[in-house]
């Protein structure tokens, strides 16, 4: 089936109102959960076919995640999809003002080749539980899980609705000419480029989840055998073809050669002495990204590793040192597993050489300084910070993930994946009623109209606040009715007390039994007093 008939199915599709109602999206949304449980090893075995990836790394970081996704947008949809209230003035007090999330309609999702089933899926877990129709085109570079996508997934998922269309090149522009309300991409810059080009034709919103060259900076008083951990992990997992991978690492020159020999012993910790025969060491993804990657390395210094099999596609773990801005690793984002080293006077310089090169997705920085940390934060900007630590902000579905200026545009994850792919509409409903408050927008606009209306438009009311004043107000009026009738309890009692004295005074001159023999002091004398 052409494009342009897949998009239009899926357009009639969405205009039927089905995906309206939670209970279809939370449908749809199960039913992948159940794509990925029942389909495991038939994702496993296209990812090991495409890049080499283990059975064990695939569910670490393919599924696990893609699964905690779609089982946290069950749970919450109802609360996503909520109105939600909003701050009002003191002209719209009593109306109803709201937000209401509705869907946009018809989204494209273009994945990547690197995590071909995270980056593709993840986004139409936040499509369909905003509502959406969805056409999927998975990346043709990693053609086996493109394959095993198309066959499988609309086996699981309603076909109309969420269509899979592989393809290369042509067919991805035959989609962009097509009207979509939303237009999803994960990738690089260039192509980036090409996608809102195409997408500004129908002034189609987009999404651009991006790279670029995300600098690590290694402060010489921290834990450094610690710090080279997190960074050899980071850095070499999927063969360096992570878009937040560390690009760079930037740090002063005392601390370089421990940095090199601590990031070699964890190479060898984690993929042994040959990680050509390692099963959690994958491969480069085709013959031309291996390429691009052996051209990188000239005018450097290989540090540790260098070795590398073409037919293969395999480079090992590689350390790069004599590396300054202007070598060739430094021209682009390396996607791989090659890690120059660059030697910065302090961090003055290493915020100054961050500063004067595109935003990029994570700045990542290794320091026990709290302040010093505060300060990166502070001075320079990124899609995201990390401290002490690699990728793992990825995980948190709460943080918005996406990139800035040259790294990208929007967000997803979580909550922010939803509102992403949803129209937030702005809501007022108002009575008819109350029209001499009303009428002091209506011309003539006299001095004294213009007075109220500074009044009422400027002055913000908070609804929530006001309701717990209210109710602090009500706690209070009771409490203060508790203390009122015990008061009253204990009077009363006093006073029966005391007009039983007379009586007992009585009693007592006749020879008569006392009234209330638990008083203190003498019944008949003044200085008695009765035992309440």
């Amino acid at each position: 089936m052409s494009e342009q008939l897949v998009v239009q199915r899926a357009r009639r599709s969405f205009q039927t109102g089905k995906t309206k109602p939670l209970e279809y999206r939370i449908h749809q949304l199960k039913s992948l959960l159940r794509f990925i449980s029942e389909r495991r090893k038939d994702i496993a075995d296209a990812i090991k076919r495409d890049l080499g990836k283990s059975e064990n790394g695939t569910e670490l970081f393919e599924t696990l995640g893609l699964e905690g996704e779609i089982k946290l947008a069950i749970e919450k949809l109802a609360e996503w999809a909520a109105p939600r209230p909003v701050e009002k003035n003191l002209l719209t007090i009593s109306d109803e003002v709201y937000v209401q999330p509705e869907p946009l309609g018809v989204v494209l999702i273009i994945g990547a080749w690197n995590y071909p089933w995270a980056v593709t899926l993840q986004p139409l877990v936040g499509a369909i539980a905003a509502g959406n129709a969805a056409v999927i085109k998975p990346s043709e570079v990693s053609s086996h899980s493109a394959k095993v996508m198309e066959e499988l997934l609309p086996q699981y998922l309603d076909k109309d609705l969420y269509p899979v269309v592989t393809g290369g090149v042509s067919e991805t522009q035959e989609l962009l000419k097509q009207r979509f309300d939303h237009i999803f991409y994960t990738g690089n810059s260039t192509v980036g480029k090409l996608v809102m080009v195409a997408a500004a034709r129908h002034l189609t919103p987009v999404t651009l989840e991006l790279g670029g060259k995300s600098p690590c900076y290694i402060d010489k008083n921290c834990d450094i055998n610690v710090a080279c951990r997190r960074i050899t992990w980071g850095k070499f997992v999927n063969c360096g073809q992570t878009c937040i991978a560390p690009d760079f690492i930037l740090c002063e020159p005392c601390i370089q050669s421990q940095v090199v020999e601590e990031i070699q012993k964890c190479i060898k910790e984690f993929y042994t002495d040959n990680p050509e025969t390692f099963d959690d060491y994958g491969r480069i993804i085709n013959q031309r990204h291996f390429k691009r990657l052996m051209a990188l390395m000239e005018g450097s210094t290989v540090a540790v590793g260098g070795d590398n099999d073409e037919s293969q596609c395999y480079i090992a773990p590689t350390v790069l040192k004599d590396v300054t801005g202007e070598s060739k690793v430094m021209k682009e984002e390396i996607f791989g597993p090659l890690l120059p080293i660059i030697t910065v006077s302090g961090i003055d310089e290493a915020i100054q050489f961050i500063n004067e090169r595109e935003k990029p997705l994570v700045i990542y920085i290794f320091s026990n300084d709290n302040k010093l940390i505060k300060r990166v934060i502070a001075e320079t900007s990124s899609g995201a910070l990390l401290a002490n630590d690699c990728l793992v902000h990825f995980t948190v579905s709460a943080l918005p993930f996406g990139g800035v200026g040259n790294s990208g545009m929007g967000c997803y994850h979580g909550r922010h994946g939803f509102d992403q792919l949803s129209h937030l509409r702005s809501c007022l409903i108002k009575q008819l009623k109350m029209e001499g408050v009303n009428s002091m927008r209506y011309p003539p606009h006299t001095a004294k109209k213009l007075s109220w209306a500074r009044f009422l438009l400027l002055k913000q009311v908070d609804v929530g606040r006001l309701r717990r004043m209210a109710l602090l107000a009500t706690l209070a009026g009771l409490a203060a009715f508790v203390v009122l009738v015990k008061e009253l309890k204990h009077t009363n009692t006093v006073q029966r007390a005391i007009k039983e004295i007379p009586a007992a005074r009585l009693r007592s001159r006749n020879g008569g039994p006392e009234l209330n023999p638990g008083g203190v002091g003498d019944p008949g004398t003044d200085t008695w007093t009765p035992r309440l």
